[in-house]
């Protein structure tokens, strides 16, 4: 049986109240697993509880079989040191190359001498395919490359799990298919488990092991994305059929 490395044991989140209840997932080692579901269904919101930025209202978070909130606070960080995150909107600085974006993690979380955290970096942007890029800054490279550049950086320290927000929103199909073939490297070449926030199925259908369906406040199915596209539950025949070409 898999490793488990992320759990949500009846979980609720949200703000003044639930927008998701009773939210039951795990994310085993090296698979990638997708949270579906449409625009305000709560995918987002969960992601920040799965990545330490906004508390459950109830129910428990594990990371690598500890609980997450109920650490005392340097515990939760040394959990949350072996993950990495994307957020939806990249978060480069625009005042820092590429490569010193890509550097900071190393920057604020080891000791290592300078030439060998900007060989890290470089190797790092040589696997997304932006070697060449690595002294620009972000204003002067493409949206995808900019979401490429922030999961080099999200991946830096080689995070046994990785959290991405919408990684392939608002990019056209070709772009978006350099971010799936980038989060498979992840999984492939470094070992790293992902929990992937989309809405995009093409990207989905590429990339993910597994997916969560979220639908109405709740967990509508889970299952491989064959297992998904054949089911009969009315929110989860809408999201894949609804949509297909």
């Amino acid at each position: 049986m898999s490793e488990v490395v992320l759990e949500c044991v009846e979980v609720a989140v949200g703000y003044d109240k639930p927008v998701l209840e009773h939210v039951n997932l795990t994310a085993k080692r090296g698979e990638i697993l997708a949270l579906l579901g449409g625009s305000g269904c709560g995918k987002s919101t969960l992601l920040r509880t799965l990545c330490g930025l906004l508390p459950p209202l109830s129910g428990e978070v594990r990371l690598f079989g500890e609980p997450l909130y109920a650490s005392i606070r340097e515990a939760r960080d040394q959990l949350l040191r072996r993950i990495g995150i994307a957020f939806q909107q990249d978060a480069l600085f625009s005042s820092m190359s590429i490569e010193e974006n890509v550097m900071l993690p190393l920057r604020e979380l080891t000791k290592l001498p300078l030439p060998i955290m900007r060989e890290m970096a470089r190797m790092r942007l040589e696997l997304v395919g932006l070697g060449a890029l690595a002294h620009r800054f972000p204003a002067h490279i493409s949206g995808g490359q900019r979401k490429r550049a922030a999961l080099a950086r999200a991946s830096i320290l080689d995070p046994e799990l990785i959290l991405c927000d919408e990684p392939t929103a608002g990019l056209d199909p070709v772009i978006a298919a350099e971010i799936d073939q980038t989060l498979l490297q992840f999984r492939d070449v470094l070992g790293s488990s992902i929990v992937v926030v989309s809405h995009e199925l093409q990207s989905i259908r590429a990339t993910a092991d597994r997916a969560v369906m979220l639908a109405q406040g709740r967990v509508a199915a889970t299952g491989t994305i064959a297992e998904l596209e054949a089911s009969r539950e009315a929110s989860v025949f809408q999201f894949f059929h609804a949509r297909a070409e």
